[in-house]
């Protein structure tokens, strides 16, 4: 049997505060009105990540500048009404997300919490749950949090992240603790911050590090502040 091949992603990113993800509605059948992860079918002459790139800015305008890896790949025989069409997933995370300006086939675009996603389209709910506990388990055992972060930041910048993430309070200086002591997580820059407020705070940098040992274990009902 023939089947069609589309790309979707994960687009995660932290805004006030709280794990965010871009969402469109949709414009067109089926699921007209809906919400649903940006993505769309895959042309003749493109690869997969670049299909991936057209079709998140011609729907929501956004650059996927940050990181990107392939999720998974989805392929129930009832997962679009259009007929067999298996999709392949990418996660992308953003620091410093921009605005999102909809087009193409999606009405609106916006980046809304994790916690409050509204009900989305074909296996898109799915979906978005395996990127959320992709980067959630990532956070633990790789420097994945600070893809979050802007070049230089904080130490309580990069544990913001992870309570966002985990969706959990950290105690802040066993998460100072934890992170200084981790070969290779960050550098510091030799820099601090000039803020009006309180002392100066210690700039850092993503270190050289690919894997974090001991590994950031998620938060334990001991380790919540």
């Amino acid at each position: 049997m023939a089947f069609k091949v589309t790309v979707d992603l994960v687009m995660l990113t932290i805004r006030n505060a709280a794990l965010s993800a871009l969402l469109i509605r949709r414009a067109i059948p089926p699921f007209e009105g809906e919400h649903a992860l940006p993505g769309g079918f895959v042309l003749d002459h493109e690869d997969l990540p670049d299909a991936a790139a057209r079709e998140l800015a011609e729907e929501t305008g956004v650059t996927a500048a940050g990181h990107l890896e392939q999720l998974g790949t989805y392929g129930s025989p009832a997962r679009d009404p259009r007929g067999r069409v298996v999709t392949i997933a990418y996660l992308a995370l953003l620091p410093d997300a921009p605005l999102p300006r909809a087009g193409s086939d999606a009405a609106t675009a916006e980046w809304l919490p994790v916690a409050d996603a509204p009900p989305l389209a074909f296996d898109h709910a799915t979906i978005l749950a395996d990127g959320v506990e992709r980067a959630r388990s990532k956070l633990e055992y790789s420097p994945l949090a600070t893809a979050f972060c802007p070049p230089e930041f904080t130490i309580a910048d990069l544990r913001q992240v992870y309570e966002a993430v985990w969706s959990a309070p950290l105690d802040p200086r066993n998460f100072h603790r934890k992170v200084t002591s981790t070969p290779g997580f960050v550098t510091p820059t030799g820099r601090s911050t000039a803020g009006d407020r309180g002392r100066p705070a210690q700039l850092f940098t993503r270190g050289p590090a690919t894997l974090l040992y001991p590994p950031m274990l998620r938060a334990l009902p001991q380790d919540i502040a």
